[in-house]
């Protein structure tokens, strides 16, 4: 298994064009006037010295930054849509019974129903075993009703049961069937929801529990506890990466002389990035990667671009201002001793420390709840 592997079946042109509206509609967006729409979903932008100041002014909760394959997902009663970067559609055989309140067969499923999440593939450290796994992060829209305007944290629990627990218990009461009307089991891959942490357990998520995943991680991502969800660039959602894991998008090309041609993309046209350079590793020919999005790393010593990987899921390179706040980013150098230094000022502060309290009061609760 690999993150450029695809999933699903192709959608007509006709089905296309119908589900990219959908989607517009249920993120109240207007398609545009001509050209075709891009992909709406909601992107963060890098962490530098001035977006800390968000920190320290908006409530955040953290989760780790998984490097898998990001994906929205439309919920149909005729079945999954996979929405790639691209804004293209692939359909999945996946069921997502509606919440219901009578026990046995739920008489409803999810109809345009739309998430947001990430592709990941985890391994299992013993016996090398891989299991495609999709992270469902966020909601935009529960049965055609959309939800873009409420504060994350709501959309967080709007996911857990309208979409996670009516998943669950079905599948678990599945599973004990001799007979089973539905087998989770035989599912491309298998649905969890995304976790997150508050902001004084970032010590914990950094140390503790990204290193023992089972899929790659390259950082961490900052969401608003209170902030409705934005499509396309998000100011006010933040990714922080391990240094040597920030990277930039490039259109590459060959000029004359086998000169490396780098673009990026500005307001809809290709932007030469002169002067960048990137080194491949162990590759000679590199006629192969003419025409590919690659992924490249900064190396600060040699004041040049190292190749990741080339980005299959991709077909634009990044915006030019996208470059210009993953350079920044490198520039401030906000590695994780300095990250670690604010968040432990950020989290003393009013604002956190008496919603920290609180929020702990009431998981505990809910907690004593459940077990009760």
């Amino acid at each position: 298994m690999t993150n450029d592997d695809l999933l699903g079946d192709v959608v007509s042109f006709d089905q296309l064009q119908a589900m990219r509206q959908i989607c517009y509609q249920l993120l109240k967006l207007g398609l545009p006037a001509r050209g075709n729409p891009q992909f709406p979903g909601s992107h963060p932008v890098s962490l530098n010295r001035d977006k800390l100041q968000l920190l320290r002014q908006r409530y955040y909760y953290a989760t780790w930054k998984a490097d898998g394959t990001r994906y929205m997902m439309l919920i149909t009663r005729d079945g999954c849509y996979l929405i790639d970067r691209n804004f293209y559609f692939r359909r999945v055989d996946m069921r997502f019974p509606c919440k219901h309140t009578n026990k046995g067969v739920p008489d409803q499923i999810h109809h345009y129903t739309l998430l947001d999440g990430e592709m990941v593939i985890d391994t299992d450290s013993n016996t090398r075993k891989q299991e495609r796994r999709y992270l469902i992060y966020d909601v935009m829209a529960i049965n055609q009703v959309s939800v873009v305007e409420l504060p994350f944290h709501e959309r967080w629990r709007i996911l857990v049961k309208e979409v996670i627990e009516p998943r669950n218990l079905e599948r678990e009461s599945l599973s004990k069937s001799v007979n089973p009307y539905y087998r989770y089991d035989l599912e491309p891959f298998s649905v969890r929801r995304k976790d997150f942490w508050l902001l004084s357990t970032v010590d914990k998520l950094l140390k503790q529990f990204i290193p023992r995943l089972s899929h790659e991680a390259d950082g961490l991502i900052f969401q608003g506890w209170d902030d409705p969800y934005v499509p396309r660039t998000h100011e006010g959602l933040l990714k922080w990466k391990y240094l040597h894991m920030n990277s930039v998008d490039f259109l590459f090309e060959l000029g004359v002389q086998n000169q490396q041609l780098l673009f990026l993309n500005e307001r809809g046209r290709k932007k030469l990035m002169e002067r960048n350079r990137i080194v491949f590793n162990d590759v000679s020919d590199l006629s192969s990667y003419v025409g590919k999005i690659i992924e490249c790393s900064w190396d600060s010593e040699r004041q040049l671009w190292v190749f990741m990987r080339i980005r299959a899921d991709k077909s634009t390179p990044n915006e030019f201002n996208t470059y210009k706040k993953v350079m920044r980013s490198i520039r401030d150098n906000i590695n994780e001793e300095v990250l670690f230094k604010e968040i432990d000022e950020i989290i003393h502060l009013p604002m956190y420390a008496d919603r920290i309290q609180n929020d702990i009061k009431a998981h505990q609760h809910r907690v004593s709840a459940q077990r009760r």
